[in-house]
């Protein structure tokens, strides 16, 4: 492959010296370091992905690279957020991960981006860069960066990680197929959960980020045979690589257009679901799986309730259904007493089975849930049980009777019972 950069930058002594071990490799040299010198990356996303990509790339020698990301660090980021640490909790993430890559390497040129990626602003952002990382965990931005990459004709080193298995690509319009040729339409919402709720190995994303980095660096430098057309699929478990080849589709609606026609649209809409790891909010109201009964109802704002007012119609006394989505795994680290419990999944499958006409033993989960009361959802932080709202309303339970509990039990852990653990 064609190095990606052909400009070079200007290598000082003491770079030289840095990167020595790279310079004496026949296949990289002293032109594959000024390459990297000369290149700009922008990394999506400073979590478990974003974290090993970004240490890995200052390390190599990279002479811009752009962070985008508008969260916090907290606690439960270090498990596996490697580039932060416990000196920056509760400060920006860009901001503390600029922090250690400038203490790893001070010739770095870093550009902080500390906004959600939107359709509005990715042209702004993804222009000036010549490689694109996706490490995010939600469809939405993962069809938004696939999108906005084909249009400005670059590559899209792509990384995702659950559980205890992850996967890589480049997705490259130019010269192969995109994320849409694989992934045409996104997932039912609520089939595929993100980190946050499914859980993820604390090793696995510096697997599948430093693997990412190395198919940047590879692109810059035009060495080897980039993941261009293939994706490698990671079991941590069995210690397996599975290598699957991807077909161009020639009448994908992205890269089988000209690039000129791409059109970035509402992502959340596309999906069905919230981006950027926000919880979903009052108002969400897509129409999930494409079904169009109950049209109206599938449009009303989704009611919420706090976690004080939910406590203290508890203390009143009132009969509450309250039903906890969250899976048993989560139940053994936390709960709130008196509640419901059916996870997601299982009434995913039922509600699947509604749909479809079919009548199995996962339609005995709805009879649990009544239909003539109240009913008040809640999940670990409320994303999860806006979609199982959304659900329930497409066969036919009242929306007026389904009540989001804003923040799940994060805010009950926060605000009611600070003894609680928080996950």
């Amino acid at each position: 492959m064609q190095p990606l950069v052909n400009q070079f930058g200007v290598l000082s002594s003491a770079e030289i010296k840095r990167y020595g071990r790279h310079l004496i490799m026949p296949e990289f040299g002293i032109a594959g370091q000024r390459r990297l010198k000369a290149a700009s990356v922008l990394i999506i996303g400073t979590g478990g992905l974003g974290s090993p990509l970004a240490l890995y790339l200052a390390a190599a020698g990279i002479g811009r690279i752009g962070l985008v990301d508008h969260d916090v660090v907290d606690d439960s980021n270090l498990q596996r957020q490697i580039v932060h640490g416990v000196s920056t909790l509760g400060q920006l993430k860009v901001g503390s991960a600029a922090q250690r890559l400038r203490d790893l390497n001070p010739d770095l040129q870093l550009d902080l981006y500390n906004e959600f990626l939107t359709s509005d602003n990715a042209l702004r952002i993804l222009a000036p860069y010549d490689v694109i990382i996706d490490g995010t965990d939600n469809f939405p931005t993962r069809y938004l960066v696939n999108d906005a990459c084909v249009k400005l004709g670059k590559p899209n080193v792509y990384g995702s990680v659950l559980r205890f298995e992850g996967q890589l690509s480049v997705f490259y319009g130019k010269q192969g197929p995109c994320y849409r040729c694989m992934f045409p339409e996104p997932p039912p919402p609520g089939l595929v959960p993100n980190c946050a709720e499914a859980g993820v190995l604390g090793v696995l994303p510096g697997v599948i980020g430093t693997m990412q980095a190395t198919e940047a660096i590879k692109l810059i430098a035009g060495i080897g045979e980039p993941m261009i057309g293939r994706m490698l699929l990671y079991d941590a478990l069995e210690m397996s690589f599975t290598t699957i080849k991807i077909r161009k589709d020639p009448h994908c609606p992205v890269c089988g257009i000209p690039a000129s026609e791409v059109e970035l649209i509402d992502y959340e809409a596309f999906c069905g679901v919230p981006a950027h790891d926000r919880a979903a909010q009052a108002g969400a109201n897509e129409n999930l799986n494409g079904h169009e009964q109950n049209g109206a109802d599938m449009n009303k704002p989704v009611p919420q309730i706090t976690v004080k007012k939910l406590k203290a119609r508890m203390d009143a006394g009132e009969d509450l259904y309250v039903l906890d989505v969250r899976n048993p795994e989560e139940f053994e680290i936390a709960v709130i007493d008196g509640t419901v419990r059916i996870p997601m999944p299982e009434i995913v499958l039922a509600v699947e089975d509604v749909l479809a006409k079919r009548k199995t033993a996962d339609q005995t989960v709805l009879a649990d849930i009544p239909r003539d009361r109240e009913i008040i959802v809640h999940c670990r932080s409320g994303a999860r049980s806006t979609d199982v709202i959304l659900m329930l309303r497409q066969i036919g339970y009242d929306p007026d009777k389904l009540i989001n509990v804003e923040g799940g039990i994060l805010a009950w852990a926060r605000q009611i019972d600070r003894t609680m653990p928080v996950y």
